[in-house]
């Protein structure tokens, strides 16, 4: 018997699943640079685009280097379905155009990535959508927001740029027990299906910004939501037929072959990560660490259950607020002042001024983002060396 893809481990299914070759025997994936698809015949063309029979119609939503990137993500997630969209922000809007209408609620953790926070009280605020931000480790927070009218719980675990980590399970349990049909919607983008699997705990979708450790090199911008068939193979397909907000077959392409080496990096930016903060741990100039794998992390004991690993993202607070930090990010010679993530090489921003520089100071002090916060993304150089260019 044939073994399923299902069947092997997530390494094997980084570098296998999604692929079938075509006629000319090719041994990686081809890219489909091609806008349409020719049927055998009118009858043929009508059933594929009255949705009876799977194939090819056009690829704003359907394309077959696009397919690969999204089966090959799905069985990582150990999900039914993925569609992939064009930024990390087009499956957020994908999932809320899909999911709310007007006069529903949505409950969301204060600690989301900025651009989360704006869709979400500008522009589902717009459409009559209204949110209601809780402390994401607060369970009573939680139960207390959630109303007859609440239709999706939204929260990124861990949180970027303080690493607060979010209880999957007991959130997806609490509100599927307030109302079964609530959508649980959880940004995987820091663990990856690597390092954390929200779907085997309860939560209904996965979003990923695929610009970050899934592409791993900072060459391209796309997204992905992951679920089950009902909702994202229906409503999220429906939705990226019509409105289009598409993942181009070439970044799909990079994506794809990204995932093949998704484990190995992860391991070795994890480990880096991990040495890294570890040091600043030590350093007399530092206030905080914040970092899942230290002992002295809040949610140290939920990380060591719910993730593989600590992930690559290291924040700490410096001593002397923003003059201090600014000072030591303008000092570094080796990493790269950027506000992406999820690059081979490290990389160092200010969020309080970049990733966060458009919410309030209330929203910041809520979410406890300071002036003197530093976020690194650890890369695959010598620790050592990331260690060496930080100096205080």
């Amino acid at each position: 018997m044939k073994k399923a893809m299902s069947d092997y481990r997530p390494a094997t299914k980084a570098v296998r699943a999604g692929q079938e070759r075509t006629h000319e025997g090719e041994h990686s994936e081809p890219i489909f640079t091609t806008s349409s698809f020719v049927f055998e015949s009118a009858e043929r063309a009508a059933a594929r685009f009255a949705l009876e029979e799977e194939g090819n119609i056009y690829s704003r939503f359907t394309n077959p280097t696009v397919r690969v990137f999204e089966q090959r993500l799905a069985e990582l997630e150990g999900a039914q379905a993925c569609v992939g969209t064009g930024s990390g922000m087009a499956a957020m809007l994908a999932v809320c155009m899909a999911g709310l209408k007007a006069g529903d609620h949505v409950v969301s953790s204060y600690s989301v990535f900025g651009a989360s926070h704006t869709l979400l009280t500008g522009i589902m605020a717009n459409f009559g959508v209204q949110t209601t931000f809780v402390d994401l480790t607060s369970l009573d927070a939680w139960r207390d927001a959630i109303l007859p009218n609440t239709r999706m719980v939204f929260f990124e675990t861990p949180t970027n740029p303080l690493m607060e980590i979010g209880d999957i399970a007991a959130i997806s349990e609490l509100a599927h027990a307030a109302n079964p049909d609530i959508k649980v919607v959880v940004d995987n983008c820091f663990c990856t299906p690597i390092l954390q699997q929200p779907l085997s705990l309860g939560a209904d979708l996965v979003l990923h910004s695929a610009t970050k450790f899934i592409d791993g090199q900072g060459r391209c911008v796309g997204g992905a939501v992951v679920g089950d068939e009902e909702f994202v193979g229906d409503k999220i397909v429906s939705f990226m037929r019509t409105a289009g907000p598409s993942m181009s077959p070439f970044n799909a392409w990079v994506f794809a072959k990204g995932l093949e080496t998704l484990p190995l990096r992860m391991s070795q930016a994890c480990a880096n990560a991990k040495q890294l903060a570890e040091h600043l741990s030590g350093v007399a100039q530092v206030e905080k660490v914040y970092y899942p794998e230290l002992e002295s992390h809040a949610q140290y004991d939920l990380a060591q259950r719910q993730q593989r690993k600590g992930g690559a993202v290291v924040s700490f607070e410096v001593k002397g607020g923003r003059e201090a930090a600014w000072k030591l990010i303008d000092s570094t010679q080796l990493l790269s002042i950027t506000s992406n993530l999820g690059d081979t090489r490290t990389t160092i921003t200010h969020p309080y001024t970049s990733t966060h520089a458009r919410w309030s100071e209330e929203n910041k002090a809520l979410a406890g983002i300071s002036e003197g916060l530093i976020r690194v993304a650890v890369g695959l150089e010598d620790p050592l060396d990331v260690i060496d260019d930080l100096v205080f």
